[in-house]
């Protein structure tokens, strides 16, 4: 075990029982399971910028929200990560009630600025979040055309499919009402739910303020949270708009997959621009 490591546990008055336990789903960043002095935890080893990144936006969360679980950040430096471990358990319909309600509660702290004071990252693509007042143009600026511009010159995609994605971009004014900046994890996909015993948790978020909408799309792009999440979620209240909706806002994580994945995504990002297209 790294010296460093163990140096950083100590200020949390911690030392280790054993060696670093590999967990899966850590393709970005190296991520361990632990046992101390003072029980497990989880450790990730990654860029130092985008680890601070990330230690803030669960601070954030857990700061915002009562509903979910959202790991204790125990400590930070010289590229590692130290939270507390989480039990994972089976998903109920309790849990995924408890999801909806939670991420409800989440989106209720608003501010009047879509972005966040800090550019953090999602997995590995750095994340612009330098704000704007108005929700249209900071999806614009700061998501689709930053992803479409960095695709198009790894010639990922060609300019007929950029130049849709442009359009899209462009429009936004035209069909998508501006509304105050919701606060988000911001990487919400299935992987990034756990069902513990004591109730759903988020991890590895890459928070900031935006629609709301952004993490419902996200939920559904990679699963599917089921009926009673939405129904808790949306408490009789969903948008008229919202197919539209989710296909916007999975174009941005579809363009950081073509980016981070390669070309296989590209038929995908095709659907969603077509679809807002055709709604």
């Amino acid at each position: 075990m790294e010296q460093a490591l163990e140096t950083l546990l100590k200020t949390r008055g911690l030392s280790p029982r054993g060696t670093l336990r590999a967990l899966g789903g850590g393709d970005i960043a190296a991520v361990y399971w632990l046992e101390t002095s003072g029980g497990p935890v989880v450790v990730k080893r990654d860029n130092a910028e985008r680890l601070s990144g990330e230690a803030d936006g669960l601070r954030a969360l857990r700061k915002a929200i009562t509903v979910l679980i959202v790991p204790e950040v125990l400590a930070l430096g010289d590229g590692w990560l130290v939270m507390e471990a989480l039990q994972s358990s089976s998903r109920s319909t309790g849990s995924a009630v408890a999801l909806g309600q939670g991420l409800r509660q989440l989106h209720l702290h608003t501010a009047s600025e879509h972005g966040w004071p800090r550019d953090n990252a999602c997995g590995r693509t750095p994340q612009p979040n330098a704000p704007f007042a108005d929700g249209r143009v900071f999806q614009r600026e700061r998501r689709l055309l930053p992803l479409a511009r960095a695709c198009h010159e790894r010639g990922l995609l060609d300019y007929r499919l950029r130049g849709r994605i442009e359009a899209v971009a462009g429009a936004l004014e035209s069909w998508l009402p501006d509304a105050p900046a919701s606060l988000l994890h911001g990487d919400l996909w299935s992987g990034n739910v756990l069902h513990t015993p004591q109730g759903p948790a988020v991890i590895d978020p890459a928070v900031y303020r935006h629609f709301p909408e952004v993490d419902l799309a996200m939920l559904t792009l990679f699963g599917a949270p089921g009926e009673a999440f939405f129904e808790a979620y949306w408490d009789g209240d969903a948008p008229l708009d919202w197919p539209r909706r989710e296909a916007l806002f999975q174009l941005y994580p579809l363009l950081n997959h073509l980016l981070l994945f390669g070309g296989g995504y590209r038929d995908a990002v095709e659907r969603a621009v077509g679809r807002v297209e055709q709604e």
